[in-house]
């Protein structure tokens, strides 16, 4: 009663002038009678000692119970006031009396607490650690043998550990979400960098949902930690994708292609993965294959892989490469060079995504459920400009014809319409003149072209014999001797007679393949006319 104004108010209020005995019930103390053993002790002078994790709830018990000056000096709250100022001042002792809060939130709260404690984690953050000297809890804070030196006696630590921008990353990963989600918004707020940000994130995402790590059941089979819920999963993974900076290549791209797969399995809200799509399409330069194959998670799988995600994906890169053109052609003063490095850019980052999306469909061209109109539309999404060369769009179609053979001819001109045949190399060439699977004009159109590179291929060559001879006789007067000059004839003859031949077979190809194709429409059209018709009989 001497030391808690509380206490002397209640019990003063129950007890009766006769001497009885007064029972007080105290069940919303902080701490509850943990802290109220030790309130005990420190009361009757025995000895007490305040740490990191008992201090936040003495300190909220103290002024629950009103232990203030005015009764006594050096009272509790004085004294677990002064022991805070000490806890933060170091980083891991924060760290735990920030963990303590959870246990007597609202009377943390309201004492501002927490708040304290999380600015001065918040300011640490900027801090070097080597400079600083201060304590990491983490297994590469441990010290070792030969970083220890001897002063006076007294063995100390020369360095804590080599300083790192994400040497705060684990410790704060081992606070609750709420918290956790606290402290980055106030370090982003103090103008943290969003690399850092963002690093800090993916660290606290992994380790604490275990659905985005690929050997959750085998590192949990032989350990006792509880695997959260599905709806605390959830929670999670939308609270951590609002979090996640805003600007464009901060955050890893595979990263964002994990959490997306989470958010299908974990049925995240539209908005979640809707986010998700976006910040990847605007990206999706930096994504590999391996990470866009996410498999279909809805109620009605047509296809093994999310092909209409994709597609949202690849129409959101294509919105903003758009948009920045349509930025970089506005008229505006730049500086030399300037606006052709951020084409070049561009037209690298399209070039990539062409070449992913070639990939994409060769993988998903073999799956019979996947239709024509989305092939066609996946494939057309990406202009011809972005393609250099037509070999990965080619292959693509040619599984799909493969996989799917009952496609009618005008889905085949339709499907041989998307890649350029002037860009297919010798060798994708030579396969196309002889597959079947394609309509004959495109064979036809690959052998045009090839008998048209090899003409460009001969002027070309003519073009740099010239050239060598107006370098050998710069003064243009001197005339090539009769023998050099045969010379020169005889190996234009023989390089003319060798195309000439090859022209000549590839001509007769041609005529095959037509005679095929016709006999074989003219076989498939007269059939059906006659099908229900008897025939004349031929008369002897």
């Amino acid at each position: 009663m001497s030391r808690s104004g509380l206490l002397e108010k209640r019990i003063g209020e129950l007890s009766s002038g006769d001497g009885s005995a007064c029972v007080l019930q105290l069940h919303d103390i902080p701490g509850g009678a943990k802290s109220f053993e030790l309130i005990a002790k420190f009361c009757y002078g025995v000895k007490m000692e305040l740490t990191a994790l008992n201090v936040v709830g003495l300190r909220c018990a103290a002024e629950y119970l009103e232990m203030n000056e005015q009764f006594g000096e050096g009272n509790l709250i004085a004294q677990t006031e002064g022991f805070l100022n000490e806890v933060f001042s170091n980083w891991a002792d924060t760290i735990k009396a920030l963990k303590t809060c959870e246990e007597v939130l609202p009377f943390a709260e309201e004492h501002h607490i927490v708040t304290r404690c999380i600015n001065s984690l918040s300011m640490k953050t900027f801090s070097d650690t080597n400079l600083l000297n201060w304590p990491v809890s983490g297994s590469n804070s441990t010290p070792s043998p030969k970083n220890t030196t001897l002063w006076n006696g007294i063995s100390t630590k020369t360095k804590t550990q080599n300083a790192v921008d994400d040497w705060w990353y684990e410790d704060v990963s081992t606070l609750t979400l709420p918290l956790y989600k606290r402290l980055i918004q106030a370090i982003e707020l103090g103008g943290m960098k969003p690399e850092k940000i963002a690093g800090s994130l993916m660290f606290y995402t992994k380790r604490n949902l275990p659905l985005l790590n690929k050997d959750t059941n085998h590192a949990n089979s032989g350990s006792s930690i509880s695997v959260p819920s599905e709806a605390d999963q959830r929670t999670l993974l939308e609270e951590i994708v609002e979090l996640l900076p805003i600007q464009k290549g901060v955050t890893n791209t595979q990263f964002l292609l994990r959490l997306l797969h989470a958010a299908m399995i974990l049925h995240a809200s539209p908005a979640c993965r809707e986010s998700l799509e976006k910040r990847v399409g605007a990206q999706l330069d930096q994504a590999s294959l391996e990470d866009v194959m996410i498999p279909n998670m809805g109620y009605s799988v047509e296809t093994l892989y999310d092909i209409d995600c994709f597609q949202r994906i690849l129409d959101h890169f294509m919105l903003m490469d758009q948009a920045a053109a349509a930025s970089s052609s506005s008229p505006c003063i730049v500086e030399e060079g300037q606006s052709m490095e951020g084409d070049q850019h561009s037209l690298t980052a399209i070039t990539m995504v062409a070449n992913l999306v070639d990939v994409y469909l060769a993988d998903v061209a073999p799956d019979v459920n996947l239709k024509f109109p989305k092939f066609q539309m996946l494939a057309a999404a990406v202009p011809d400009y972005a393609r250099p060369l037509a070999d990965g769009i080619y292959r693509a179609i040619d599984i799909y014809l493969k996989a799917h053979p009952w496609l009618t001819d005008s889905e085949r001109e339709q499907i041989s319409r998307l890649m350029n045949c002037q860009k297919l190399s010798l060798e994708a060439s030579t396969h196309a003149a002889q597959n079947e699977r394609l309509p004959l004009r495109v064979i036809v159109q690959v052998l045009f072209f090839e008998q048209l590179r090899l003409r460009t291929s001969i002027s070309g060559w003519f073009f740099v014999s010239d050239n060598l001879e107006s370098s050998q006789n710069p003064n243009g007067n001197l005339a090539l001797t009769t023998q050099d000059r045969a010379v020169g004839i005889d190996d234009v003859r023989e390089r003319l007679s060798d195309l000439e031949k090859e022209c000549q077979m590839m001509r007769r190809e041609i005529q095959k393949l037509v005679k095929t194709k016709r006999s074989w429409n003219i076989f498939c059209r007269r059939k059906p006319q006659h099908s229900n018709t008897k025939l004349p009989m031929p008369s002897v």
